[in-house]
Formats: structure tokens, C-alpha cells, sequence
């Protein structure tokens, strides 16, 4: 299928997201899956179709940004953050500033925020969280899970934090009323700063070398000095030295 090169300028130029940051076979194959299953001849016509149809500009985006989530997903990562992590952050900054970058149907920010009130009331929790994905933030905002999200959540949390209703579990006004949902795109908008705590999880495998050295710096610059970069289980940092970036333990790099 030819016109891949044009149709990356004509989506950057139209949403912001420049394909080119992304891993190109993966891309496409994702894309021409995307542009077989609406049944469009190729790049062209589903590009003129994308610019009218806000549905299938949603369902790309969506797409793209391949939103696979659950709450505390890889749970022993999150017991080195709760064990060994958070205490050492706390005794810097009584109110740590957090960012759940990339945080897609907002399953990770709210772990945040349960993992956060072992050490805090919730009313003294503020998560930032961010995506590219307008549809996603809005699911993350309206908080409704469907019952495999929440198997790595211990039974107390699921209690406690959630609401039943029917096969769902809806997430309570006090937990979300913690989390500032935005919509943030990782290769083109600034970046927070003075963070405690970033947290980019599964989402750099997607990227290029070149694009995932760009926002490694881009992270430690939005830290604070001795402020931590959790990564996800496929994403442990090559000679994080690079970006002055020292391992703390496997997938968490804390700025010098």
C-alpha cells in the first residue's frame, strides 16, 4: 500500500502526532489494518475521510495509541514503589508532585491514588495525568471497570474504592476528585516540571531510539532533583548515565 510517507505529513499537520517518532513496520501494519477493516482503497481516501469524520479520527487515535490498562498491572513493580519507593520520595516532599504520563483509560493514576492514602489522607492527593487520546480521558474521567481490570487490585482496595454496579465497578467520587486529567501529546507539548515521580509505563516500546532518547532527557528535565522515572516491564533504560539518570531498582531511575 504507497502513500505511507505523505499520509504521516498530512496527520501531523492535521493532529499533531508525528508518525514518524513511531517504530515504521509496526506503524503501518497497525494503520493498514485500520484502513482495510473501514474498507478505503488506501492512505488517500482514509485520510479525506478522517479530516470529515470525527468517529474515525477517534477510532485511529485510539488505535494508535493502543490502550491496554488495568490497575496496579505488573504488581510486583508496584510493591517496590509502595515498599521502597514512596517512602524515600515522602521524606523529600510531604506533597509529592506526580505525573502518570501516558496514563490511557486512567486505570494507572487511579492505583496511584490508592497506593497514595496508605501514606495520606485522600484529600491531600493531586495526580496529574495526561494522554494523547481525548476518548480515553473521557473513559478515565467517567471511571467504569469492568471486572478483569481489577484483578491485581487486593480485595480490600476493590472495597473500599469502588462502587458495584452490575458487572462493572464504578471508581468513587473521592478518588477521582485526586486525579487533574489532560490531554497532552509526549512528542510535541511541554512537559510538567518540578516532578516527584513520573510514571511512563509501556508506552516507549512503540517509539523509535531516537525519539525515546529525545523524551528520556525530555523526563529528567521534568524531574526534580533526586525525583524519580518509573518505566514499564519491557522498557529498562540502556545506559541511562546518558540522560543522568541512575538506576534505583529495575524499571525505577532516579535524577542525579
Amino acid at each position: 500500500m504507497e502513500g505511507y510517507e505523505s499520509f504521516k505529513t498530512k496527520i501531523y499537520q492535521f493532529t499533531g502526532i508525528n508518525l514518524s517518532s513511531y517504530k515504521e513496520r509496526q506503524m503501518k501494519r497497525r494503520i493498514e489494518s485500520l484502513i482495510s477493516r473501514n474498507k478505503f482503497s488506501g492512505y488517500e481516501s482514509y485520510f479525506s475521510e478522517l479530516k470529515k469524520n470525527k468517529d474515525l479520527l477517534e477510532e485511529f487515535i485510539n488505535y494508535l495509541t493502543i490502550n491496554v490498562s488495568e490497575f496496579r498491572r505488573n504488581p510486583q513493580q508496584w510493591d517496590v514503589l509502595e515498599k521502597d519507593i514512596m517512602p524515600s520520595i515522602l521524606q523529600k516532599s510531604k506533597k509529592p508532585k506526580i505525573w502518570s504520563a501516558a496514563c490511557s483509560t486512567g486505570e494507572e493514576p487511579y492505583t496511584l491514588v490508592m497506593l497514595m492514602n496508605k501514606f495520606m489522607p485522600l484529600s491531600e492527593i493531586e495526580i496529574h495525568a495526561t494522554d494523547i487520546d481525548s476518548g480515553a480521558l473521557e473513559k478515565a474521567d467517567i471511571g467504569m471497570y469492568n471486572e478483569k481490570a481489577t484483578k491485581n487490585l487486593p480485595p480490600d482496595d476493590v472495597k473500599r474504592f469502588f462502587l458495584r454496579n452490575g458487572d462493572f465497578y464504578q471508581i468513587k467520587k473521592e478518588v477521582k476528585d485526586q486525579v487533574k486529567f489532560k490531554k497532552h501529546n509526549l512528542l510535541e507539548d511541554k512537559y510538567p516540571d518540578n516532578c516527584d515521580l513520573i510514571i511512563c509505563r509501556n508506552v516507549m516500546i512503540y517509539f523509535t531510539e531516537d525519539t525515546k532518547s529525545v523524551m528520556y532527557h525530555k523526563f529528567h528535565d521534568a524531574l526534580k532533583p533526586g525525583g524519580v522515572l518509573f518505566v514499564g516491564s519491557t522498557e529498562q533504560i540502556i545506559m541511562p548515565n546518558r540522560y543522568k539518570l541512575t538506576p534505583l531498582k529495575t524499571f525505577f531511575y532516579q535524577k542525579k
